[in-house]
């Protein structure tokens, strides 16, 4: 079954700058709309930043100018360029796909990765 697979977290000082990256673990056709979700301890999970397949883009307000989601459709991958990190960005980062185009004639829905954790020390 496919999933999706995260990188690139860390330990990090604030100030710092770190670069996240999700794949689907095997060959797709496509991804529709793909995001990175993060959750603290003790808080919900929260939207982080998301782009749809044709390049639009959201951020929550506490990321605006700071961090940059990205995504390279040949690829199927997508990026979180994370730069001045604060101690307050210290979450496991989820990547979050929409609708995955498996294979001719199976689409999947709703696909989350692993997470990967981020820690931003003061």
């Amino acid at each position: 079954q496919v999933h999706l697979v995260e990188s690139g977290g860390g330990l990090v000082q604030a100030g710092g700058s770190l670069r996240l990256s999700c794949a689907p673990s095997e060959s797709v056709f496509s991804i529709s709309t793909m995001g990175w979700y993060r959750q603290a301890p003790g808080k919900q999970r929260e939207l982080v930043a998301d782009i749809t397949s044709d390049g639009s883009t959201d951020y929550a307000d506490s990321v605006k100018g700071r961090f940059t989601i990205s995504r390279d459709n040949a690829k199927k991958t997508v990026y979180l360029q994370m730069n001045s990190l604060r101690p307050e960005d210290t979450a496991m980062y989820y990547c979050h796909a929409d609708r995955v185009h498996v294979r001719w004639g199976l689409w999947e829905y709703d696909y989350w990765g692993q997470g990967t954790q981020v820690t931003v020390s003061s």
